[in-house]
C-alpha cells in the first residue's frame, strides 16, 4: 500500500496496492497514476484496495457456471449415466446459466434462489420445479463439500404435487386388446403380453435375454435395462430383481423361444421399437378399438392394479416391479379400490320391501 508523490507534476501522486496470493504466495497488484490531490489519492488507494482483494476472491471461489461444470465433471468420474448427466446440465444451463452464471458461488444467496424460481420456473409444474431445486441443492452442496461456500443457500420448500391415480385399462379391456392383436397378427403382440404379465419396463424388455429366463422354475431375473443414450446400463433403481412367470404366460415364452432362431434377446426387434415408436404404437391400436389411449409405461400400472386388486400383497407386487417406496404403492391400491373395499357395507338407509306408489289415472 502506497501513496508516492508524482515527481513530474506538483500535488499530483502515484497510488499503489499489492497483496500476495494466500496459496500460491505470487503477488496481485494495481496501480494508478496521476491521481489530483490527497484526499483523492486516499480514496483512489481505497479502490484499489477492494479491487486486489475482489481480484483474489476472483483466483480462490469460482463462478456459478464453473462450479456447475466441475459438479457435472465430478458426476462423470462418479460412473453417473449419461442420460441423468444430460438432464441435468439441461435443466441447470436453461434456468441458471443467465441469472447466474458469472456470478461468484459465494454471492449467490437464498433469496437469489427465491427469485429466480419465480421469474423462471413459476408457471411450471411443481414436480418440474422440485426436480430443479433438488439440482441446484446438489450444486451448491458440491461447493460446500469443495471449500468454496460455508452454506448452502437452497431453502428448504414443499411442493404439493399432485397424487393423481395413473391411467390403465381394466381386466375386460387388456382381453380385449390382447385378443385383437393376436387375431390380426400385430407385430406388438408378444412386447404387449410381455408387459402386461411381468410389469417391465419398456427398457427392461427390450434388454431382455433369453439367459435370464427360466421357464422351469417360472422365473424372470431383470438386471439391464436399456435406453438410446446409455445403451444397456442397470435398472432404474440400480437393484436386480426377480419377477414371476404367470403359467398363462409361458405357451408365449416357449412360440418366442421356439422362432428365436439362435437370437439372445427374446423379443422379437424392429425399426419402430428402435425409435423408440411403442407409445404411439399402443395408442393407436387402442383407439382403433375404442379403448383408453394410454402409453406403453402405463401398461406396468395395469399389471400392478391389476395383481393388487385380485388380493396379491402390496409388498410382493413392489418386489416383482422393482418400486421402493409403499407410496407408489399406495396409488394403485387406490386405482384398484383395496384400500376403501368394504367401506360402504355398512350403509343400509332404505326400506328394501317398500312397494312403489302405483299411479291410477282418474277419468
Amino acid at each position: 500500500m502506497a501513496i508516492k508523490n508524482d515527481k513530474s507534476r506538483p500535488n499530483h501522486f502515484v497510488v499503489s496496492f499489492c497483496k500476495r496470493h494466500p496459496v500460491t504466495r505470487m503477488p496481485v497488484s494495481l496501480r494508478r497514476t496521476g491521481v489530483k490531490g490527497l484526499a483523492e489519492a486516499k480514496r483512489v488507494e481505497q479502490q484499489l484496495i477492494i479491487g486486489v482483494e475482489d481480484k483474489l476472491r476472483r483466483s480462490i471461489v469460482p463462478t456459478w457456471n464453473d462450479v456447475v461444470e466441475r459438479y457435472l465433471e465430478d458426476g462423470m468420474i462418479r460412473g453417473l449415466q449419461k442420460s441423468t448427466q444430460e438432464d441435468r446440465k439441461l435443466i441447470l444451463t436453461a434456468h441458471t446459466s443467465l441469472a447466474w452464471g458469472s456470478r461468484l458461488i459465494d454471492t449467490i444467496t437464498t433469496a437469489d434462489v427465491f427469485t429466480l424460481m419465480e421469474s423462471r420456473l413459476r408457471g411450471n409444474q411443481k414436480a418440474h420445479q422440485k426436480y430443479f431445486l433438488r439440482n441446484i441443492r446438489a450444486v451448491f452442496q458440491f461447493a460446500v463439500d469443495r471449500g468454496y461456500i460455508s452454506r448452502n443457500p437452497t431453502p428448504t420448500l414443499k411442493f404439493k404435487t399432485s397424487d393423481k391415480i395413473k391411467p390403465g385399462l381394466t381386466e375386460g379391456q387388456v382381453r380385449t386388446l390382447l385378443d385383437h392383436a393376436k387375431l390380426v397378427g400385430a407385430e406388438w403382440y408378444p412386447h404387449w403380453v410381455l408387459a402386461l404379465y411381468t410389469g417391465m419396463r419398456n427398457g427392461e424388455l427390450y434388454a431382455l435375454q433369453w439367459d435370464r429366463i427360466n421357464l422351469d422354475a417360472r422365473t424372470i431375473r431383470v438386471d439391464v435395462s436399456w435406453n438410446s443414450r446409455d445403451g444397456f446400463k442397470s435398472t432404474k433403481s440400480g437393484d436386480d430383481r426377480i419377477v414371476e412367470i404367470a403359467p398363462s404366460l409361458l405357451p408365449v415364452l416357449r412360440e418366442l423361444k421356439l422362432n428365436s432362431a439362435g437370437n439372445s434377446f427374446v423379443l422379437p426387434r424392429n425399426e419402430r421399437w428402435d425409435r423408440g415408436r411403442q407409445a404411439h404404437d399402443l395408442r393407436m391400436f387402442l383407439m382403433g378399438l375404442g379403448l383408453p389411449q394410454i402409453r406403453f409405461h402405463d401398461l406396468r400400472a395395469t399389471w400392478a392394479t391389476l395383481l393388487i386388486s385380485k388380493g396379491i400383497e402390496p409388498i410382493k407386487v413392489m418386489k416383482m416391479g422393482g418400486w421402493k417406496h409403499i407410496d407408489t404403492m399406495m396409488i394403485y391400491m387406490r386405482k384398484a379400490g383395496v384400500d376403501i373395499r368394504g367401506s360402504t357395507d355398512c350403509l343400509d338407509l332404505h326400506d328394501h320391501n317398500a312397494q312403489p306408489a302405483e299411479v291410477i289415472q282418474l277419468r
